[in-house]
């Protein structure tokens, strides 16, 4: 009965984020199919998650190395086409742990990082997508590279051989965040890079209308952050 409460609400959740992005992908003249859902599953255990995935949700975001290891082996199991996106910051020596993990890595910030992930996918020869963390809001409490950086830290990724899949980033959570949001699809267009990873719970639908390719949503789905 517990398990059929957490499908039928995380069904209704679901269908409600699809049909907000769809709305604002309609406003801004994209195909909804353009815009693909991350479901961010960090601090939620399997049992909130697998709702998602028997839903048809296949891509999720989780920050840590460790948590995600923890979890997504058994999912993997069960769901062996789930996409797994690491989101939160990155140290240079979980490198090797991420690139065998995961399908995409959205933190990539600096040049440290940038050798730690070369080294990583040429022993392993697997190569997860690479997107690179913008500090859109020069905010010195976050990641990301600063926009001034943007261009040599991009031809190091390339030049080492990452596959640079777009930008990423997180705009001050205490302003309007569309500006940040045009910025960074800015950058992206200046760089020739399709991929946008920006958008969360409160401002995904803004960022669907200035080109977000990914939106990591994690309360609107799961609730509360336990």
């Amino acid at each position: 009965m517990i398990q059929d409460d957490l499908s039928r609400d995380a069904e209704a959740r679901l269908a409600a984020v699809r049909d907000r992005i769809a709305r604002a992908a309609r406003v801004a003249k994209r195909a909804p199919a353009d815009v693909a859902l991350i479901a961010v599953s960090k601090t939620h255990d399997a049992a909130a998650i697998r709702p998602l995935l028997a839903a048809g949700v296949r891509d999720f975001g989780e920050n840590r190395v460790q948590e995600a290891q923890a979890k997504w082996p058994a999912l993997r199991e069960d769901y062996p086409d789930a996409r797994l996106h690491l989101i939160g910051q990155l140290q240079s020596n979980k490198a090797g742990d991420a690139v065998a993990l995961a399908d995409a890595i959205h933190s990539v910030d600096r040049p440290s990082l940038v050798e730690a992930l070369a080294r990583a996918i040429a022993s392993q020869r697997r190569a997860p997508d690479c997107f690179l963390q913008v500090n859109i809001g020069a905010e010195p409490q976050k990641g990301g590279c600063a926009i001034a950086e943007l261009p040599a830290l991009l031809r190091q990724a390339r030049d080492a051989g990452l596959p640079v899949a777009g930008l990423m980033c997180i705009p001050p959570a205490e302003l309007e965040p569309a500006p940040y949001l045009a910025l960074c699809a800015k950058l992206a267009r200046d760089h020739d890079l399709k991929g946008l990873s920006m958008g969360m719970s409160d401002d995904f639908e803004t960022a669907v209308t200035l080109g977000a390719t990914y939106v990591r949503v994690g309360s609107a789905l799961f609730g509360a952050r336990r």
